[in-house]
């Protein structure tokens, strides 16, 4: 799937993969225990060799292959989103690949109560997607609520796995670990609901992060559950590979990790003014001499690799730039640099704004083309398992 990824949570960020990053809440012990991923020692190899020859392969046949990835539209995508999935998908769109991205309305309710605000970031997306160049008439955008044949998947695919698979992953287990509420039975389902996802449409390539592996190994599994059941003489579904993200991790101007929530994160739609505002009150250190060391210094560090993504330039480099010239150099060069590198997208996001019975439309669209492909999908499904009457 956002990062080239999967699933990813636009209430905060982080690279792609809690793009706050993505909507997975994995830690890499997880990652490293669950029986969901690709094995004991040496799983991450395995996967990392099945993702390095489906991206060579990729490069040379694109259109051999689909992609679906997506977000969760619970706030705005800001720059973490950008380069940590956004800009990937703009460019396996532009290489061939058949890609579709799932704004994913019915999984904002996995762990929340309200479904408030959930139409304006729905279209929030749709406008940011816009103007990244995400082009409507090569890539399928569309929404859950508004494809039931995909959502119908989740039954038979909920007969293929286990109740202890299921809380076994490690989403599932960190939710559990740390919301301090009832697990639901949504959050409980959720890599299932995400396999859905990935096959309705025949994904049979999903961008990645590391801690994401799971979630796809478990698609995997899920459709070569239903092959060897259903469909031994004509398999229905691919079994994905997961692409692994070679994103930047892209700390909040703070240092932390990018997160709305903590206020470090610069929305793509953030005017000039706010966007200046929020890098002048980030915090730096007293030493005055800028320098890049993001051990030691991982405030000052994250303003300079914040300058060095949307300037294509060594973040060391800048910092010996300016060099005694004090933070608050640092900051306007950060400012300036922000903001001429987002004045394209923040004028064709304004553009297209103008016209949003459009934008509604090409979301309208999304949703009928996807329908179309998940009705011929359920309906394979259906003559796999003999229930077509």
């Amino acid at each position: 799937m956002a990062d080239m990824q999967s699933i990813t949570d636009t209430s905060q960020a982080t690279p792609m993969d809690n793009a706050d990053g993505s909507h997975v809440l994995h830690k890499q012990s997880d990652l490293q225990h669950s029986p969901t991923t690709p094995g004991n020692p040496g799983s991450f190899e395995t996967a990392k060799k099945r993702s390095d020859a489906t991206k060579t392969e990729l490069e040379a046949n694109p259109d051999r292959f689909t992609m679906l990835t997506g977000d969760r539209p619970t706030g705005r995508l800001h720059l973490g989103h950008y380069f940590g999935t956004l800009k990937s998908r703009v460019e396996m769109q532009n290489k061939g690949v058949h890609t579709n991205i799932l704004i994913a309305d019915y999984q904002v309710i996995t762990d929340r109560d309200t479904t408030e605000h959930i139409e304006e970031n729905t279209l929030g997306l749709l406008l940011d997607y816009l103007a990244a160049g995400i082009d409507p008439a090569k890539t399928m955008i569309f929404t859950h609520s508004a494809t039931p044949a995909e959502n119908q998947l989740m039954l038979p695919f909920l007969s293929l796995v286990t109740e202890a698979e299921l809380e076994r992953n490690p989403t599932v287990k960190a939710e559990k670990e740390a919301s301090g509420h009832a697990l639901t039975g949504l959050l409980l389902t959720y890599p299932v609901h995400q396999a859905c996802d990935i096959l309705f449409c025949k994904g049979n390539v999903v961008p990645v992060g590391k801690d994401q592996l799971p979630h796809i190994e478990i698609t995997r599994t899920i459709a070569r559950r239903f092959n060897e059941r259903y469909a031994k003489k004509n398999p229905v579904f691919p079994e994905p590979v997961a692409i692994l993200s070679e994103a930047p991790e892209i700390p909040g101007l703070d240092g932390r990790k990018m997160s709305k929530s903590y206020g470090n994160a610069i929305a793509l739609s953030a005017t000039p003014e706010e966007t200046a505002k929020l890098i002048k009150k980030s915090p730096t250190d007293s030493e005055r001499r800028i320098t890049f060391d993001p051990v030691n210094r991982p405030q000052v560090s994250a303003l300079l690799t914040t300058a060095g993504l949307v300037t294509g330039r060594d973040p060391a480099e800048i910092a010996e730039e300016i060099g005694d010239a004090g933070a608050g150099a640092l900051k306007q060069y950060v400012i300036r640099s922000v903001n001429d590198y987002l004045a394209p997208h923040r004028e064709r996001r304004a553009e297209l704004a103008k016209d949003m019975d459009s934008v509604r439309d090409i979301l309208h669209d999304g949703n009928r083309r996807a329908n179309a492909v998940a009705e011929r999908t359920l309906e394979e499904v259906r003559e796999a398992m003999g229930m077509k009457y």
